[in-house]
């Protein structure tokens, strides 16, 4: 990682990224904690994330608006209307307030998703293609590094202060990374746009991602595994309740070892890209979290550390196999498109899983439902590992070196036994 660290260009870019992340690890868990106080719930409390997973339907929409305006110039004006976002957090005092947080996450969603679309374009547009695993790496490095003290800090300022803190620290961190990111000096020029009707140019990174055989099997497994995992996001608050006893603020601690878990993973996926490839990487991230959650079906608290321990490990490795995967198949004009459809292809399957976790948690034990998500994630990691050599064609391939250019050859004076040859016949062999 120390490699694309030293180029100028992306050290700005990652100073601006981690202010955002910084706010958004402190954000998300400490919404879900507040519905679970002001409601009581554990369905409810799952349902924010839900909130925030459900507007990934509109993004053929939001990609196609990406791709038709300069990367830097839209990431800016993003992160300044995320926090305008934020501001509804402000007025919410009590249990009838809770669709003020639902609408605020919904909002949130629709803003990751563009975020994310932009920042794909943009590390693209940085980003030398060889480089890019090394890029994402580093990225998620810093994401699942604030994991260690995000939430824990998310939960303090919740306990000693109130969700307005959220609210504060969320909006200064966006207007940080607008700030930082305005001063990249990339170019400013929008990318190429290809001129169809437009319902062909939302459906573009669709038909993208349909075409590409690698990205078609990726996409399927990870779906695959993503219509499961997101039952862990109800069934945590379940099993902290529950299963350990405890009040729900302790999901703050599980998810800060669920944060080392993911240090390690993000550390070590630029390393796993290169030997097993993207689609190797992402299906050893579905699959890790198999173990993780047959763990988290027995309360036991040793054991749930081991368990959240293995889980962060296998969030960094899907996402940078993923992200990897997407940006190296993808031509520059349609990353936006295409990476929007990529977060609507898997976290479509996400929000459909959580919300039906939310129901099932009060209908079924919490520790058969864990036992369901393991099984079906260790499938789906095993049918994306069967598909990894599909991925070989994804790697970094060696730059071509330069034709250089044919000169014609000298040009010798016409003799008379070349006259024969000339006219287009030809002397006999023994003249």
């Amino acid at each position: 990682m120390r490699t694309v660290l030293r180029r100028p260009d992306f050290r700005l870019l990652f100073v601006g990224l981690l202010a955002s992340m910084t706010a958004e690890s402190i954000l998300l868990l400490a919404l879900a904690i507040w519905v679970k106080d002001l409601t009581g719930s554990d369905g409810l409390a799952g349902g924010t994330i839900f909130a925030v997973i459900a507007p990934m339907t509109l993004a053929p929409l939001v990609g196609w608006v990406v791709d038709r305006y300069p990367r830097r110039t839209f990431f800016v004006a993003a992160n300044l209307v995320t926090a305008v976002l934020l501001t509804p957090l402000f007025t919410v005092r009590d249990a009838t307030d809770v669709w003020l947080v639902y609408l605020v996450a919904a909002l949130y969603g629709l803003s990751y998703i563009t975020l994310s679309a932009a920042l794909s374009g943009l590390i693209r547009q940085l980003v030398p293609v060889e480089l890019l695993a090394e890029a994402n790496g580093a990225l998620q490095t810093v994401r699942q590094g604030l994991r260690l003290i995000g939430p824990l800090v998310g939960a303090a300022l919740y306990a000693a202060i109130g969700g307005w803190a959220l609210a504060g620290v969320g909006m200064v961190g966006f207007l940080t990374a607008a700030a930082v990111v305005s001063a990249l000096p990339t170019p400013q020029s929008a990318p190429p746009i290809v001129r169809l009707r437009w319902p062909a140019e939302l459906g573009a990174g669709l038909r993208h991602l349909a075409g590409e055989p690698v990205l078609r099997r990726a996409l399927l497994g990870f779906g695959l595994g993503s219509l499961v995992m997101g039952f862990s996001e109800s069934l945590i608050f379940a099993y902290v309740d529950l299963g350990l006893d405890r009040d729900a603020t302790f999901v703050g601690v599980l998810v800060t070892v669920q944060g080392i878990g993911g240090l390690l993973g993000a550390l070590c996926s630029p390393a796993l890209v290169r030997r097993f490839g993207e689609v190797g990487t992402l299906a050893a991230g579905v699959a890790l979290f198999g173990p993780a959650a047959l763990a988290l079906a027995y309360p036991d608290l040793r054991l749930g550390f081991v368990a959240v321990l293995l889980a962060g490990v296998s969030l960094p490795l899907r996402m940078v196999g993923l992200h990897t995967l997407i940006q190296r198949r993808t031509p520059p004009a349609l990353v936006g498109r295409v990476a929007a459809a990529t977060e609507a292809v898997v976290s479509g399957p996400s929000a459909v899983s959580i919300g039906t976790g939310a129901l099932l948690v009060g209908f079924l034990d919490y520790r058969v439902l864990f036992a369901l998500v393991g099984v079906a994630t260790l499938a789906a990691g095993a049918y994306l590992w069967r598909g990894r050599r599909l991925g070989a064609a994804a790697g970094v391939r060696p730059p071509t070196p330069p034709t250089p250019p044919t000169l014609p050859a000298p040009r010798r004076p016409v003799e008379a036994t070349d006259r024969h040859v000339i006219s287009g016949t030809r002397r006999p062999p023994w003249r």
